[in-house]
């Protein structure tokens, strides 16, 4: 590891955690705002169309790497329910906003991870990439956890049009940290977009198993299933001491 300068780290179940009945929560704060917009709608009926258009819009992005964003899940909803509303009206941006609001609620620190931050930042750049949708959220989010000073250079999908695993993103980081991709390490929880893409461009990936292997509740995304184990093997940890051991191996 005596090559390695820099450490990009993916954000949920990496990081920090969310909990389980965020989704729920979330859903019912858009359904509110929408209400209260001047909106018509059974709460059964708007859930149901919602979570297919997200499946729809999800589905498209894992074909090319494209991002989505919540604003057209919302839009082909509302279509089902008849109403033909365009992605951009200010009552889904409102809409958008009162989804989001309840991670800042549920998020929290997986333990250990402020001073693990503290600790690498002394000695390597850190630079953060992750998949989520509304990049303004993912910003608040890490405001309030208070991490956002940890990172010299902070990448959510959202903001850069691609997701992971496309190369582009991981190309972006390794521009961003001013590294040749083999001098940097990426620490993400899911096989398949954060082993595999790290490794497509040349990054040192580590599988972080701490939510699996405490089994710690969290929010599962629409398409969430169970992550196979990077194949080939990546090395995998833990713990935060973990990390830290393999760094100074």
């Amino acid at each position: 590891m005596n090559q390695i300068k820099a450490i990009g780290f993916d954000l949920f179940n990496t990081l920090i955690t969310v909990k389980p009945q965020t989704l729920q929560e979330a859903h019912g704060r858009l359904f509110n705002s929408l209400i209260k917009s001047g909106f018509q709608l059974e709460e059964d009926s708007f859930r149901k169309a919602h979570r297919q258009s997200a499946m729809d819009h999800l589905a498209e992005c894992q074909k090319d790497g494209r991002e989505t964003h919540n604003r057209f899940w919302i839009s082909a909803a509302l279509a089902d329910q008849g109403y033909g509303i365009s992605p951009d009206d200010l009552r889904i941006s409102d809409a958008v906003e009162a989804y989001f609001s309840a991670f800042l609620d549920y998020c929290h620190l997986i333990p250990g991870t402020g001073y693990m931050l503290e600790t690498v930042k002394r000695r390597y750049r850190l630079g953060l990439l992750t998949n989520f949708t509304h990049g303004p959220a993912a910003r608040k989010i890490l405001n309030h956890l208070g991490i956002t000073p940890f990172f010299s250079t902070i990448l959510i999908s959202g903001e850069l049009g691609y997701r992971k695993p496309h190369p582009s993103v991981f190309l972006k980081l390794v521009e961003q940290l001013g590294l040749e991709a083999s001098q940097i390490l990426y620490v993400g929880d899911d096989p398949e977009p954060d082993i595999k893409g790290a490794r497509m461009v040349g990054l040192q990936p580590v599988w972080t198993t701490y939510v699996m292997d405490h089994q710690v509740p969290y929010a599962r995304g629409i398409l969430t299933g169970e992550p196979e184990p990077p194949d080939p093997p990546a090395p995998r940890i833990s713990t935060w001491q973990d990390l830290l051991s393999l760094l100074n191996g």
